[in-house]
Order: C-alpha cells, then structure tokens, then sequence
C-alpha cells in the first residue's frame, strides 16, 4: 500500500515511517526539508511546506491515504495543523490523523485539569489543533488523540478506544510514539473508525 506522511521528519513522523517500511509500505514523505529521511527505495521524498497551498497540493495529489505526524514547533505560529488538514480533505485522501487528548471533541475524556494546563500551555495553538480535528472528521478521517507523547517503545497492551472509554485520570497517561504510529497505520490498514475521534491508550 502506498502511504503519505506528513510531517514525515518530526519525532511522530519519522516513527510512522519507519514502521510503515517494516510492515512493507511504500511511503510518500512530506516534509520541509526531505533530506532527513531514510535513504530507502520505498520512500519517494517530496518537500513542501503545508502553509504552502500549491506546493503541499502538488505533493498529496493522487495520495489515497494521508497520515499526519505534523506538529506546532517552538515559536512557529499557529495554522500549520488547519492549513495540513485542510489540503489533506481537500485531495479527497483517507486521512488518519493525530491531535492531543484534551483538545477538540476529546477535551470532556481529558478532564478539567487538562483542560485548563493546554489552555495555559497551548495558548493560541488550540484554535489551530481544534480545527484542524474539524476538518479531519468533516471529511471522513480518523482523528487519534493521545496524551503526552514519549520516546518509549511500543506498548504490546495499546488500545484504540472511544472518547468515552478513557480511563479518567487527573492528568492523561503518557503513550509512546512508536505506540501511536502502530495504531494509526492499523487504521491506515484496516480502516474500522472512519469521521470518528478516538483515543490510544
């Protein structure tokens, strides 16, 4: 299956990568500077920029399924989330996406703790984040939320769950990348959640 990350350099991205190789994807690797990636003849490299309209719809024409490993740098402003969502729908691809619990639909299984530290934390990236899952669902995708997200291994125990089946905890449990980007790319796989936000546990 040909799969299209994006934000393919990022720490959520390159795992989503590298774990789509091993389970024997080929991968369309969006990223601003493509010569980060892994020298592999299953990763084709493509640079471009989702605050660039033209370029990131050049890179996602034709992609039947969009993965997202985007994130908010340190002092980027807000937009980047909305702008890759928003080309994601617009090139009708299947989209998985990943968004943090306690943002969007998620913020009721987050907690009133949570919620009040991503609006003092997030500050103005929330507006982007909750848009950005908007667009995602409007369009049929898969929104994933997770807690903190950590360089650990792959939890053999992880969980795809409704918002609703969270497990209610003063602050969110922290889960792996690498435990994300295996379920996402089940997703991607063996679609079973379409146009619906669920948590990985």
């Amino acid at each position: 299956m040909e799969l299209t990350v994006l934000g393919a350099t990022g720490g959520t991205g390159r795992e989503l990568v590298r774990q789509a190789l091993e389970r024997g994807h080929t991968v369309r690797a969006v990223a601003r500077d493509p010569s980060r990636l892994p020298d592999d003849p299953r990763v084709v490299r493509v640079a471009a920029d989702v605050l660039d309209p033209a370029a990131i719809a050049r890179a996602l024409d034709g992609a039947p399924v969009v993965l997202s490993g985007l994130g908010i740098a340190s002092g980027e402003a807000p937009g980047v989330l909305a702008a890759g969502a928003a080309a994601a729908a617009a090139a009708k691809a299947r989209i998985v996406w990943l968004a943090a619990l306690g943002t969007g639909p998620s913020a009721p299984a987050a907690g009133a703790v949570t919620r009040a530290l991503l609006r003092a934390f997030m500050g103005k990236e929330l507006p982007d984040r909750v848009a950005a899952t908007g667009t995602v669902l409007a369009a049929g995708g898969t929104v994933f939320h997770a807690g903190p997200l950590t360089d650990g291994p792959l939890s053999p125990a992880r969980r795809t769950v409704a918002l609703p089946d969270v497990p209610r905890r003063l602050f969110p449990a922290r889960v792996s990348r690498a435990t994300v980007a295996a379920a996402m790319l089940d997703e991607a796989e063996s679609p079973r959640h379409g146009g619906k936000p669920v948590a990985v546990i």
